[in-house]
């Protein structure tokens, strides 16, 4: 048998079976299509089996498949370490390269670690504390795991994460301090910079989503928040490192969620979207200061860490490839898709308002909750899985957490497709949750 990710297996779903895929649209071995509205768990932003990234797999294989990544390179990892670079207008140093984002998230971690070793530093020597937000998800590693807020993901597995300290989440559509963001002054940060006043010197680096936290709930804040935390981490020589693996490849509009903010992350993580959702990569993006001190001819102060298939050619091909469709149509899909979301978000809050709650777009993404009494506000409400199978037996492939829904269509998907969600949806709300008026 296959042990399927985030599957019950004592449950009575059976796993849908996939035959091929095309832009969009996924086709089963019934014969059915399915709207892929959600790329894959994020990944084919420019649908499936893109001509272009298909066309850079081939033509690579003819020279190069791979090779061990120490000690060696070649030039489709160059061009995409360059090319990737420049996204960033050079913000960063240096690239390293793994295969998902839970990786990419544990070597900035390491990395940062080791920075402070490597400077060797007196006042630094009780830096073994890490900082994490409630509602954040990190990856299911264990490293990534213990910067995660609690929850489904992480409970089980607490006795094994490393020292951390864990704050309230910004969360600017239902802020525990009653605010809104004309009147916010980022108070859900006021704990934090109480702390760090006794306790910075204790402190190794926090990790955190920009602007949008993604698998525990697409929760959404304002930028002031990733600034405030910026100038307290700087001023207290924490490492803050963006999570950038869901918003980056411009899912919020930019090219990486930090951008909006206009502030400079120490490390920053990529992957999902990197290669349009066709092979396994993923970056850490290092700032020069942390390159330069693992510079030295002294060996303990190298960094010992790598992946078996990390710099694969095949992937890094594709990357090329997926970031020239980006620099060609990524900005222009990107506004088309907010200009949707914006219509029917206005059309969904006159139709639904006693049903749903939080209505929210940035970029490529739209969310919302169901306002059902029958549980928490989390993964494990049983309304996700009712609005998945419901959407699922009308063509349409949506993965709710909990009571919300989301989508994060591929950037070019078709405007038909996209009013066929929102049908689905309207339906769903219409004629399955009646008990509002």
């Amino acid at each position: 048998m296959i042990w399927h990710p985030m599957s019950i297996l004592g449950g009575s779903e059976k796993e849908i079976h996939i035959q091929s895929a095309q832009d969009e649209f996924l086709y089963t071995n019934k014969g059915h299509k399915i709207i892929d509205a959600i790329s894959s768990w994020w990944t084919c932003i420019h649908g499936h089996r893109n001509p272009r990234i298909m066309e850079a797999i081939r033509k690579q294989t003819e020279s190069l498949d791979h090779v061990i990544f120490a000690g060696f390179t070649h030039d489709p990892g160059e061009i995409l370490a360059e090319e990737i670079l420049k996204t960033t207008n050079n913000d960063f140093e240096a690239v390293f390269f793994s295969d998902n984002g839970s990786n990419a998230i544990e070597i900035a971690v390491k990395l940062a670690v080791q920075f402070f070793k490597n400077k060797n530093h007196s006042k630094d020597i009780n830096r073994k504390t890490w900082i994490r937000f409630t509602k954040s998800y990190h990856g299911d590693s264990i490293g990534a795991m213990s910067l995660g807020g609690e929850s489904v993901f992480t409970r089980i597995f607490r006795d094994l994460n490393f020292p951390s300290k864990e704050y309230k989440s910004p969360d600017c559509m239902n802020c525990p301090w009653g605010k809104s963001p004309s009147n916010c002054k980022v108070e859900c940060l006021d704990e934090m910079e109480q702390d760090l006043k006794s306790q910075s010197h204790t402190i190794v680096g926090v990790v955190v989503e920009p602007l949008v936290s993604g698998a525990n709930g697409m929760v959404f804040h304002e930028e002031k928040f990733l600034q405030r935390l910026r100038r307290l981490t700087q001023e207290r020589d924490i490492v803050l490192i963006l999570d950038e693996v869901f918003t980056g490849m411009l899912r919020t509009g930019e090219w990486y969620a930090y951008q909006k903010a206009k502030i400079q992350p120490d490390m920053i993580c990529l992957a999902k979207g990197l290669t349009g959702g066709s092979l396994p990569l993923a970056l850490t993006l290092i700032r020069k200061e942390i390159v330069e001190a693992f510079r030295s001819e002294n060996l303990n102060h190298a960094f010992y860490h790598g992946h078996t298939m990390a710099g694969s050619a095949l992937a890094c091909s594709a990357g090329i490839a997926s970031l020239e469709i980006l620099q060609e149509t990524g900005k222009e899909n990107i506004s088309r898709l907010e200009a949707c979301f914006h219509s029917k978000k206005k059309v969904l809050e006159e139709r639904f308002r006693h049903k749903i709650k939080n209505l929210r777009y940035l970029g490529a993404i739209f969310a919302m909750e169901v306002v059902q009494d029958i549980g928490p506000d989390e993964y494990l409400n049983p309304i996700g899985r009712k609005m998945r199978s419901l959407a699922m037996e009308q063509g349409v492939l949506i993965r709710p957490l909990g009571n919300t829904v989301y989508l994060t269509p591929p950037y070019n998907i078709r405007d038909s497709s996209l009013d066929t969600i929102f049908a689905v949806l309207e339906n769903i709300l219409e004629k399955e949750f009646t008990q509002f008026p």
